[in-house]
This record gives C-alpha cells, sequence and structure tokens, in this order.
C-alpha cells in the first residue's frame, strides 16, 4: 500500500443520560429509512444495508460512532443559514434515541410497528424518458491510476425544437464516473471544432479538462454526481433543444488500477406544457476575484468574488466547487445600499467528497441591483487532513483533484411574480457521497475526553495493526493496538485513558503495508 496521510476534523459530544428503552420497529426505522437506508441498500452507494432490524443491530455500533462524532449522515450545508430541498441530518434527540436504543440492549420490538422501508426508486429516478442519448461507443480507462476528464460529442438528433423538463445522466460504471457535466452547444463552427478533435484521437472522446474545449450556449445542461437524482423543473420552466444541437458530455474519471469500460447514457423528458422561460446558468471563477487565485504553501487563504445582478432573477440551485483544500463557502447577496441580505448557502466545513447540487425548496428573487458575493477559504497547510501536498506547495488554479478551483453555477429564470410560492420539495436530496473502500482512520468520540474514548477505523483488507497515542511533543504515550492482526472491515475500539494526564493527545495508525493514518487536528482532549 502506498504511504498516505489523513487527518480528518472533529465535531463531538459527550456522554449523555440515557432515556426510557426504545425499539427498533417503532423508534429507530423510522431514522435510519429517513435518513440513511436511501444510500445504504443494495446497488447504491453506502458499504451497508440498513433495512432489517437484525442488519442494523449488528451495525449498530458503527452506527451511534459515526452519528455521535457527526461524521454522518453526510450533509455539508448549514441547516440554519438557508434551506435546501432534501436536508439530510439528524436532530439531537434522534440522535440520542438510537444511542439510549444500544444502551438499551438494542431491543427489536413489534415488527408490525415498523413503518415499512419507503419506496426508494430504481433506474430512473424520473420515469420513461422521452430520448435516450448514448457514448458513441465505450470508452476505455487504462486503469494507470490517474484521472481522466474526457469530453464525448452527442448529436441530440431532434428535427423539431424540444422542450425540455428534465435532463437525467446514467452513469455507465460506478467505479470510475466520478461526475459528469454536460455541456449544450448549437454554433456550427463550435460543434465541428469538437467533431474534429474527436477525430484526432484514437479513443472516444477527447482530452479536455475544466471546459468541453469548445465555446458552448449551456455549460450546465445537465450534471451528476453519485447520489444526486436529476433536477426536474415544474411546468413553464425548462430547457431548450435545438436541431442540429449537440450535447458534449464531459466525464471526470476517478483513479483506477485495473481496466473499466464506461458508457454513460443521457435521459431526455419532454416537457408536457410550453416551456415560458429558459433556465439559465451564472458561471462564478476566479475572474470574479479582485485578486489572483493563488494559494501559497502553509497559509489559509480567503477569495471573495462578486456578480452583479442587473435584473431580477429567481435563483434555482447552486453549487459551489473546490477541491482538497477547500475550507468554507458562503453565499449571499446583498442590495446596493447594503441594508438587505439574502442568505444562499453556507457550507461550514467543506468537504470535497461531500459537495452536490443545492436545490432550494422555492426560488430566490434576487433584485435587480443587487451583487451577490460568494466567498471561499482554502487550507494549505499540514493541519489540512486532505492536503494532496505534503509538504504544502503553492496551488493555483487547475483542473486535476490535486489542483484547486473556485467555481459557482447559479442556475435561475428571470422573475415573474409568485416565483417566491413555486416548490421544488418534491425532489429527492441531491448530494454526492463518495465512498472510498480503503483504510480510513476516523474522529475520536465523545471528544473531549473524560475516562474512555472511541477511536474507529476501516481497513481494506486483513492486515497487521497498530494504534499509538502520543502527546504534542512527539512522545508515545500509550499503545493501544501493538502489532496485531485484524480482519478487513469497520473496528470500533473502546479505549481507557487510565494514566494519561489532562490534555491534548494525538493517534496515529499504522498497517504492516506501510500505510499510516495519522491524526494532527482531530485530537481528544481528556478532562480531568
Amino acid at each position: 500500500m502506498k504511504i498516505r496521510l489523513l487527518i480528518a476534523l472533529v465535531a463531538v459530544a459527550g456522554s449523555s443520560q440515557h432515556a426510557q428503552a426504545q425499539t427498533f420497529h417503532e423508534d429507530v426505522a423510522p431514522i435510519i429509512y429517513n435518513n440513511c437506508t436511501e444510500c445504504h441498500r443494495e446497488g447504491e452507494i453506502g458499504p451497508n444495508q440498513f433495512i432489517t432490524f437484525e442488519e442494523v443491530s449488528q451495525a449498530a455500533g458503527m452506527i451511534e460512532y459515526s452519528i455521535q462524532s457527526g461524521y454522518m449522515p453526510p450533509w455539508s450545508p448549514d441547516h440554519n443559514y438557508s434551506s435546501l430541498v432534501g436536508e439530510r441530518y439528524l436532530t439531537q434527540e434522534q440522535i440520542q434515541t438510537i444511542s439510549d436504543w444500544i444502551a438499551a440492549g438494542k431491543p427489536e420490538g413489534d415488527p408490525a410497528a415498523n413503518p415499512g422501508v419507503p419506496d426508494f426508486p430504481t433506474g430512473s429516478q424520473v420515469g420513461v424518458p422521452d430520448l435516450v442519448l448514448q457514448m458513441p461507443e465505450p470508452y476505455l480507462h487504462g486503469g494507470d491510476g490517474t484521472e481522466q476528464y474526457q469530453v464525448f460529442v452527442i448529436p441530440t438528433g431532434v428535427e423539431e425544437t424540444k422542450e425540455i423538463r428534465a435532463v437525467e445522466i446514467r452513469p455507465g460504471n460506478a467505479v470510475i464516473d466520478h461526475h459528469a457535466l454536460i455541456g449544450y452547444v448549437t454554433d456550427p463552427n463550435a460543434i465541428n471544432q469538437a467533431i474534429y478533435m474527436d477525430e484526432q484521437t484514437e479513443e472516444p472522446g477527447y482530452e479536455s479538462f475544466g471546459d468541453y474545449g469548445v465555446e458552448v450556449e449551456d455549460d450546465l445542461f445537465g450534471g451528476w454526481v453519485p447520489g444526486t437524482p436529476p433536477l426536474i423543473f415544474p411546468p413553464t420552466i425548462g430547457k431548450v433543444m435545438e436541431p442540429g444541437s449537440h450535447l458534449l458530455l464531459q466525464m471526470h474519471y476517478g483513479e483506477a488500477y485495473t481496466e473499466h469500460l464506461d458508457q454513460t447514457e443521457i435521459n431526455v423528458f419532454f416537457a408536457s406544457e410550453p416551456i415560458e422561460r429558459e433556465v439559465e446558468t451564472y458561471l462564478m471563477t476566479p475572474a470574479h476575484l479582485t485578486v489572483p487565485f493563488h494559494i501559497p504553501a502553509n497559509e489559509i487563504v480567503e477569495f471573495h468574488g462578486t456578480l452583479y445582478i442587473q435584473n431580477d432573477v429567481s435563483l434555482i440551485s447552486t453549487i459551489p466547487h473546490s477541491h482538497l483544500l477547500g475550507k468554507h463557502w458562503e453565499v449571499f447577496a446583498t442590495s446596493g445600499d447594503n441594508q438587505d441580505t439574502i442568505p444562499i448557502i453556507h457550507i461550514p466545513e467543506w468537504d470535497f467528497h461531500w459537495q452536490g447540487i443545492f436545490t432550494h425548496p422555492t426560488m430566490i428573487h434576487i433584485p435587480g441591483g443587487y451583487t451577490v458575493h460568494a466567498i471561499a477559504s482554502y487550507d494549505n497547510t499540514t493541519s489540512n487532513p486532505n492536503n494532496p501536498s505534503n509538504p504544502p506547495q503553492d496551488m493555483w488554479f487547475g483542473d486535476f483533484t490535486t489542483d484547486e478551483m473556485y467555481v459557482l453555477f447559479l442556475q435561475y429564470v428571470m422573475y415573474e411574480e409568485g416565483d417566491e410560492n413555486i416548490s421544488f420539495e418534491t425532489g429527492t436530496p441531491e448530494i454526492e457521497f463518495v465512498y472510498e473502500n480503503k483504510n480510513k482512520l476516523f474522529p475520536a468520540w465523545p471528544n473531549p475526553a473524560t475516562s474512555d474514548v472511541k477511536i474507529a477505523f476501516h481497513l481494506e483488507e486483513a492486515c497487521e495493526v497498530s494504534l499509538e497515542v502520543f502527546n504534542l511533543q512527539g512522545k508515545i504515550v500509550a499503545t493501544w493496538i501493538g502489532g496485531q492482526q485484524m480482519a478487513s472491515g469497520y473496528h470500533v475500539l473502546e479505549n481507557s485513558l487510565e494514566g494519561l494526564e489532562g490534555g491534548t493527545y494525538i493517534y496515529k495508525l499504522s498497517t504492516d503495508g506501510g500505510e499510516v493514518l495519522f491524526h494532527t487536528k482531530s485530537h481528544f482532549v481528556r478532562l480531568v
């Protein structure tokens, strides 16, 4: 295994008083089904299925650890800042219910009290498509461990103008498909240029990092990240597809060490009512900043971009994007006199693996004359658990995951009275959670701790493991696992703090394969 530095952020929670015993079917199942099962079921991205009493009770220790430490459910925006469709977070009461159930011995209760598993969609999440478009031929990812951006030229084939209510990307290979964007183009010169670039390569499509390689009329005709259903527009709002138009499907393929084929499809759904307003996209990039996009090594940097809104618009969705150095995002709009502020989205702890297309429950009216502010910060220090460089290196705008980005998509229509009452709440959560089946060390819980602390980790395969504790001077003060052979899968260990003085500690997990998972930021503190 290659050596990889990993640090994770901890926010946590202390011990609690156990309340009246709960049962699985009556108290726990509704929480699990509404917040976990959508991803944790067969064929989806969660690593375990959480449906039956047996499945949930067997994984109860890891479930409690994940929700108490804040690692799950995956929802990064601050729900107190603004509301978004499909918010997925647990209240303290729900967390306590699960903990009380576990403390009481995980009683099953009466199966008749079970509310039943929701009817989650399979296959297309919209219905039967009116038009199915496909990559011309399968693309072979060589399995060389690199990531790749490949653009595929797909003619729409429509012979008359079509009005579109939804565009759904159906990925062909979940192992390598990281995310996808669709550009829409009608200009013959741009189409011919894209076709020419495609013809110059032996493999299907052509390489283009960050954009489509040609000018397009719509940067976001459709988009997909794992776990994200398509955005379905309400009546009279949508996209338009013209005869002779082409879609440029940009696929971002992630790292893979074996060969994989992909042939992603695009489902198109025609509108049943005439489109009166076409959905448009604002795109904010470093061009909207007043300073160059440069993140010096060993610094935490904040960038503030602005976009002046000339005419009244109704905002539909907001899509911030940065990479591994990303620390936080805040997007809001202000009036010309700064007397009015419209909160749009706040992500206090950005995580590259938990990003998404965030749709607002009802469209947000931004009057003409207002300015959209997009503030993003980046941590290019050794304290950043995801920093791709060790030691940190200067970073600029780039397309690889190990480069950095400042990009914000804003989907909107021109404002009409009553837009604030148009609801998008019928949609399902639009989030990305990329489950990586690799060695991983999780945050300590509870933190601060008093007498015992839990440490969890995941092993990709059985191996010999050591878990050591250091003080801030780098001295080993405890060895909780000393070269012990452990099975693959999840492990949650409860460790005594006996003999440790009050203070801050760091812990490191290492394997006989040479991989080191090292916490320097998500430390625990023993209070005495």
